[in-house]
């Protein structure tokens, strides 16, 4: 199974599907380890257009892509796991229908939550937001503290909500194994670069 380690390149809600592909395949080539497919606003037929479209390009660079809440189309398209909610659905049963494919789980500000994900089969827990953010203006904040707060919280933790390169390092430092990225990373202008600075903190500097 892939390390959950590193960055984890959320992707935006964005209409253009050439463009997207062109965007996850920047973040790809900067350092992105894991890939997320989540457009809260496509359709089911651009959902289903994206999503093939993505996952053609993360099995090209041998990254896995994981859907947002739609279990249906990750099992559809093969995909290689899923990310589900508070609301989207009982996370063992979920376990249950996608086999031994990727299953994250949002545990938003409750070590609570985190602790019951990972004895239903989470593969991994995501806290936040971590920071104050734009894309989910009012998600609970989550205390960095949450991701050493529990020795028996062994399952990898991802970091999401507000992460930029000036805030990450504190995530990193805190114990977060993954910082999710959504605004500050499709909002670079220069992707690859800013991938590659996320991904940095884990790695080292590499030459580019």
């Amino acid at each position: 199974m892939t390390p959950i380690k590193g960055l984890y390149a959320v992707t935006p809600d964005l209409e253009d599907t050439e463009r997207l592909c062109e965007i996850v395949t920047e973040a790809i080539l900067g350092g992105a380890t894991l890939v997320q497919y989540r457009n809260k606003q496509a359709g089911h037929v651009l959902r289903i257009a994206q999503a093939q479209a993505l996952l053609a390009i993360c099995r090209q660079h041998g990254v896995p892509l994981i859907i947002n809440d739609h279990v249906k189309l990750c099992l559809a398209l093969d995909a290689d796991g899923v990310h589900i909610g508070g609301t989207d659905g009982d996370i063992a049963a979920t376990r249950q229908r996608i086999g031994n494919k990727l299953l994250g789980a949002s545990c938003y500000n409750r070590i609570d939550l985190a602790l019951q994900a990972q004895a239903a089969g989470a593969d991994y827990v995501a806290f936040g937001a971590c920071f104050s953010s734009q894309t989910k203006p009012q998600a609970p904040e989550a205390a960095l503290s949450l991701f050493n707060m529990n020795p028996a919280l062994t399952v990898p933790k991802v970091a999401i909500g507000g992460i930029t390169l000036d805030n990450a390092p504190q995530a990193v430092a805190a114990g977060a194994d993954m910082l999710a990225v959504i605004g500050s990373l499709w909002g670079s202008s220069d992707i690859r670069h800013t991938a590659q600075q996320f991904s940095r903190l884990y790695n080292g500097p590499s030459s580019s």
